[in-house]
């Protein structure tokens, strides 16, 4: 455990070392992004800490924004999307547009998470991930930074070695706090209306769009450049 985290530590600070407040570490508050807070506040590495708040997210994520805020400080910048945009979106397709057709799923994922974090990104020169190698096979060969071709920027992916045992462990010797959904069994958790818990067995990332055909899923358009697909496209996870 103490070579995974100074392993971890030390990507974190060669980042900030190397671009300083052009860096930003976007966090979908999962369990491995509850790590890296820690690693971040622990560390007093002054890193931007961004969250996306799509308007559709459960409970227990509100729930756990309250609780990083009581536990380390103001630290989370909560990113909404363009109210407007919603607006049109849901007049046009209705509210749960996602559940008509994939186009319709990416255009809600393009709206409340993908421009959200573009606009993020904008004048950036590098972002955090908490992507690890055994979250899903199309992530498997991770490096520690890549280039991305989406955004133009430098991909830092401190946790990409660790595993989910990894992660819990340090959860618990910690106390840090956690989204309670994982305790029912939800692993990948995105917007209320698109995550549900998993049975034994499942891949970690059934639990999301699983109306759609899941030979299609792959990423949400937050990671994209994991595919080299083009910008702006959305498809499948979290992932962040």
């Amino acid at each position: 455990m103490k070579l995974l985290i100074d392993e971890a530590v030390s990507l974190l600070r060669e980042a900030k070392a190397k671009h300083g407040d052009k860096l930003v570490y976007s966090c979908s508050l999962g369990s491995q992004g509850m790590v890296l807070i820690d690693l971040i506040c622990r560390n007093h590495l002054n890193i931007r800490i961004v969250t996306l708040d799509t308007g559709r997210l459960p409970q227990a994520t509100y729930a756990l924004m309250d609780a990083i805020r009581e536990r380390y400080g103001n630290v989370l910048d909560i990113l909404f999307p363009d109210s407007k945009a919603v607006q049109n979106m849901v007049h046009e397709h209705g509210v749960n547009l996602f559940l008509k057709s994939v186009e319709n799923r990416k255009l809600c994922c393009q709206i409340r998470k993908v421009k959200p974090l573009e606009k993020a990104l904008h004048g950036m020169e590098a972002w955090i991930t908490g992507r690890r190698k055994d979250q899903a096979t199309n992530r498997a060969e991770i490096a520690p930074v890549e280039d991305d071709p989406v955004y133009g920027l430098k991909k830092y992916n401190p946790m990409r070695n660790w595993t989910e045992k990894d992660v819990w462990a340090y959860i618990r010797e910690h106390d840090l706090p956690y989204n309670t959904l994982h305790d029912e069994f939800y692993v990948s958790i995105g917007c209320e209306p698109c995550t549900r818990a998993i049975s034994m067995g499942e891949d970690p990332r059934a639990g999301r769009w699983w109306w759609e055909n899941q030979d299609t899923l792959a990423e949400c358009g937050l990671h994209v450049s994991s595919l080299k697909a083009p910008k702006g496209e959305c498809e499948s996870g979290d992932g962040i």
